[in-house]
């Protein structure tokens, strides 16, 4: 068993999903592996990763305004604000979603179903550079 790890870098665009499949099977291609497990893991606490329907982007709005919604920026009892007011939401929005994922592959190829995509989260307001950690494992 064999295994490749790879950093990269993400350029958020505030709030929202950014897809990050390919990048996730350009390291896989990279690491020459062929059947094993990709790990992908955010380093940080105020974005998060989901796997998610890639085909209608509309599934990817619902899902973020719900997610306002659940935790709204202006909830009268944060007290964690140093950052804004989007620094507590956004650490909330992470525990309650993902910070890895651990994705099978076979023949070279992420096995994800047919409208599943690997999704970057961004929970703050601002664009943030996101390092996220590819780890390959297998043969």
């Amino acid at each position: 068993m064999s295994v490749f790890r790879k950093t990269i870098e993400v350029n958020s665009l505030g709030k929202g999903t950014s897809e990050i499949t390919g990048k996730v099977q350009t390291g896989l291609d990279e690491s020459g592996l062929s059947d094993g497990l990709a790990t992908v893991f955010l380093l940080h606490t105020s974005c998060s990763l989901v796997l998610m329907e890639n085909a209608d982007p509309s599934a990817r709005r619902d899902l973020e305004r719900f997610m306002e919604d659940l935790v709204p920026e202006d909830y009268p009892h944060f007290t964690h604000t140093y950052e804004g007011p989007d620094d507590m939401p956004s650490h909330i929005k992470m525990a309650l979603t993902r910070s890895s994922e651990t994705i099978p592959f076979a023949d070279g190829k992420l096995l994800l179903g047919t409208w599943q995509g690997v999704f970057l989260w961004e929970h703050r307001l601002a664009r943030h550079r996101r390092k996220i950690n590819l780890s390959y494992m297998g043969e």
